[in-house]
């Protein structure tokens, strides 16, 4: 995990209400008409369904508990304001307890088309909107729960699995694909190029070959992962994902698909 970080998330204050700046608000509402003049038709349907239950407001950033009140109700789930980073301890402990970590801060506009670190917008339009479905939930608990009790090893496996599905996954459904994974779906270029690109190489998920496939956060993804249907997300979650990682970790990892990160100067 990144150690440094140039945003500072902001607090609540006493009544639970975060004060975002007109700036701040305006970014969020250019972000969100971006991507939703994109999403109808490249993104799968439990995630546009879970937009319409949102209703998040488009011209300002929503407050949590607003989205709490929808997640709760729907899955049991909410959302829980963390700093910009946090441990993967504290990150699997989180979504072991049901409580998914959004950074209360939003990209600049220096860092509009790309940010490294999860804002605000990444966690809330590209990852809530599925939380109201009840298989990605249970695969999110799931899988929060795993990595809490996992060792230091281990989590470095689940953590691609985690990014081939919850972050970078397509899925089939009616003859197509379409984007569920919050990375893509929160992101402009990524969101074209995942579907459309003639680059990218696009496999069927199998869980052993993504526990096993290296992946960098600062490129389009060279390699994307395929649910058949979206309820294989319930199916995977249980399995015995702990022994696949045994697995893998034996077999070692595929070779990447990208050059080595250049060192800076």
């Amino acid at each position: 995990m990144k150690q440094q970080t140039t945003y500072v998330s902001k607090e609540p204050d006493a009544e639970g209400i975060i004060h975002w700046s007109e700036e701040e608000n305006r970014i969020w509402q250019e972000l969100v008409e971006r991507q939703m003049k994109l999403l109808p038709d490249r993104a799968c349907d439990e995630y546009m369904q879970g937009i319409e239950l949102l209703d998040m407001p488009k011209d300002r950033i929503p407050q949590l508990y607003e989205l709490n009140r929808v997640l709760e109700r729907e899955t049991g789930w909410n959302v829980a304001q963390v700093p910009a980073l946090i441990p993967f301890d504290e990150f699997f402990r989180l979504l072991a307890n049901k409580q998914f970590p959004v950074a209360t801060f939003i990209r600049s506009r220096e860092e509009f088309d790309y940010l490294q670190e999860p804002d605000i917008f990444h966690e809330v339009f590209g990852h809530c909107p599925l939380l109201t479905n009840p298989d990605f939930a249970h695969f999110t608990h799931t899988y929060g729960k795993l990595g809490y009790a996992a060792d230091k090893k281990d989590r470095v496996f689940l953590a691609r699995l985690y990014w081939f599905t919850v972050e970078f996954g397509l899925v089939k459904q009616k003859g197509d694909l379409r984007i569920y994974g919050g990375g893509i779906l929160s992101s402009p270029g990524e969101t074209l190029y995942a579907l459309d690109s003639d680059k990218a190489e696009r496999y069927p998920l199998d869980p052993l070959d993504a526990l096993r496939t290296p992946y960098r956060i600062d490129i389009m993804q060279p390699v994307y992962y395929i649910l058949g249907e979206f309820k294989e997300l319930f199916n995977i979650a249980e399995s015995d994902i702990m022994s696949l990682v045994e697995k893998a970790k034996s077999l070692g990892l595929y070779e990447p698909k990208f050059p080595p990160k250049q060192k800076a100067s």
